[in-house]
């Protein structure tokens, strides 16, 4: 077979043959692949936390989308109107504030790709976060893809509660890769006592139905996102107290667990993430009492739905941490005794 002039034996293009434009081409793209980070430095770093970020504010706007009645404010996906992408001046503040969502949606991607383009050169040393960034990466469309699923079913509750999961599974996914880009790849063992570990997956279980009775409630609420939207046809005041039976006994736990993470080793820093966990659990709960007694007003329910999603992203960064390297913990005897077998992942 002829050898192809535009390579060098090794593969790469040869930057001496071609076209002038073939040649520049060339040289851009092998440019822009040796800039890409070939470890994780501080690119990768703030673009896991910029991630995050984002995925934090889209619930805090859509939010506001919600609690201002502003759910219909385009009447239509993935058009604002039939003839129109962006709202008309007919539509006033609701369309504004609906559109300026949807937008938004675009910076989740920018900053999706940009995630994915950062780690894209190690996918083999560090294939967990290769598929981290681009199972975020393709879950940004679909949740925008169940958005507008919310407003063709004129806001139906059910479909609203999933649309704000969705995100709550984004910004624990998210956390999830800000929590790896600062560990060293290769395998992970438990670092902790199993009970510990067990205590800590019985906390997360507990948010988990905190966070989803809480949008049962929510559905049941007086913030429809529009004033002709439906309701899901429960109690409101009833599932209140429902919703406070999972989160107290999910702050009982978590004091149970704060004390015990000072019986884990300090590398792992659990007394800081269960400290964390503990304080988000506090001030959830001053904001929920607060709002509940004050008629629920706009700004304290949008804080709730943010902290709920930042209850979840503490939650998960304990998680994170009951593991560590197998190489670390086998070196250190301070694991002694808590080391499970078989690797937690890579």
């Amino acid at each position: 077979m002829a050898a192809d002039p535009t390579r060098t034996p090794s593969g790469a293009p040869d930057e001496t043959n071609g076209s002038p434009t073939q040649v520049a081409r060339t040289g851009f793209l092998r440019r822009f692949w040796e800039w890409l980070p070939a470890r994780v430095d501080r690119r990768v770093i703030a673009a896991a936390w910029a991630t995050l970020a984002v995925q934090v504010g889209i619930v805090g706007t859509g939010g506001l989308v919600r609690l201002t009645g502003s759910g219909l404010g385009c009447p239509t996906w993935p058009r604002c109107t039939d003839g129109s992408f962006v709202p008309t001046p007919e539509m006033g503040i609701h369309g504004v504030i609906e559109f300026g969502n949807r937008t938004l949606t675009f910076v989740l991607v920018v900053v999706a790709i940009l995630m994915f383009l950062f780690v894209v050169r190690m996918r083999r040393r560090r294939r967990d976060l290769f598929w981290l960034s681009l199972v975020i990466g393709l879950y940004v469309p679909l949740q925008a893809i169940i958005g507008g699923i919310t407003v063709l079913t004129n806001l139906n509750p059910y479909v609203v509660g999933l649309h704000y999961f969705a995100s709550v599974v984004l910004v624990s996914l998210a956390t999830v890769l800000v929590a790896r880009v600062y560990a060293a790849p290769g395998p992970r063992v438990r670092a902790v006592p199993r009970w510990f570990a067990l205590l800590a997956h019985l906390t997360s279980a507990l948010v988990l139905i905190t966070v989803v009775v809480g949008i049962l409630v929510t559905g049941s609420g007086p913030h429809a996102g529009d004033g002709g939207a439906a309701r899901n046809g429960l109690d409101p005041e009833f599932m209140q107290h429902v919703h406070s039976w999972p989160a107290y006994a999910l702050l009982a736990l978590t004091l149970v667990l704060v004390a015990a993470s000072w019986r884990t080793d300090p590398a792992l820093r659990l007394r800081l993430w269960t400290g964390l966990l503990l304080a988000v659990e506090a001030a959830q709960i001053v904001v929920g009492l607060w709002q509940a007694r004050t008629g629920l007003p706009i700004v304290l329910v949008n804080v709730h739905m943010v902290l709920a999603v930042l209850l979840v992203a503490a939650m998960t960064a304990v998680v994170m941490h009951l593991t560590a390297s197998a190489g670390v913990v086998q070196e250190d005897p301070a694991y002694a005794g808590s080391v499970h077998a078989a690797p937690a992942g890579r």
